[in-house]
């Protein structure tokens, strides 16, 4: 079985492609497994960059065929100087807490959305290096609406599951079920098969 290295620390990415990765006779390992920690400074312009920045820095230390990824968060019919892009957290140079996020979008909402909604998806950037190739893949997710009515939940690094609603649900996103979870659940084949056809 062939190795790669995923280069993150987060336990629910790994999870998300390994056992469809697995099926095509790849494993992931993950940073975890290495007795490596590397400082990185993240300061590419967009997803993809970021992610060839992690994947170029662990792909030269390690010598193995490695992915990393990032994501960025676009708002519908909002001007640039307020789209979060990479910098969710960050405003104005500044880290905000949990309930500084929640209050800082729930504005945002009210000062773009229509009817106390706001579209907003995710958009991911994916990157692989193997026998020292670069190859690259962008996607996004279903989009879902941030609210400016904050749910009774608020989820400890996740503040803006507290004003997400699932489009099609009508929940927050703190509110769905394992069941509901399933449903929503979106068919990354597509990422599955870049994965393979570069190692």
């Amino acid at each position: 079985m062939k190795q790669i290295l995923f280069a993150t620390e987060n336990e629910a990415k790994i999870k998300r492609f390994s056992k469809k990765l697995e099926e095509k006779g790849i494993e992931i390992i993950s940073l975890k497994d290495i007795p490596l920690k590397l400082e990185i400074e993240e300061n590419g312009c967009d997803a993809i960059e970021n992610a060839l920045i992690k994947a170029r820095a662990y792909y030269h230390a390690c010598g193995i065929t490695t992915i990393a990824m990032d994501d960025n968060l676009f708002l519908e019919n909002v001007s640039e100087e307020y789209q979060p892009g990479m910098y969710v957290r960050r405003r104005n140079g500044k880290r905000l807490s949990d309930e500084e996020m929640i209050e800082y979008y729930i504005d945002l909402v009210k000062k773009f959305g229509e009817n106390g909604k706001l579209s907003a998806k995710w958009v991911y950037g994916m990157a692989l290096i193997h026998d020292n190739e670069e190859s690259t893949y962008s996607w996004n997710k279903e989009s879902f609406y941030l609210v400016d009515k904050q749910s009774n939940k608020i989820e400890t690094g996740y503040p803006l599951n507290t004003i997400s609603v699932h489009k099609k649900l009508g929940k927050y996103f703190t509110d769905l079920t394992d069941k509901d979870k399933l449903v929503m659940q979106e068919d990354e084949s597509d990422v599955v098969d870049f994965i393979t056809s570069h190692v």
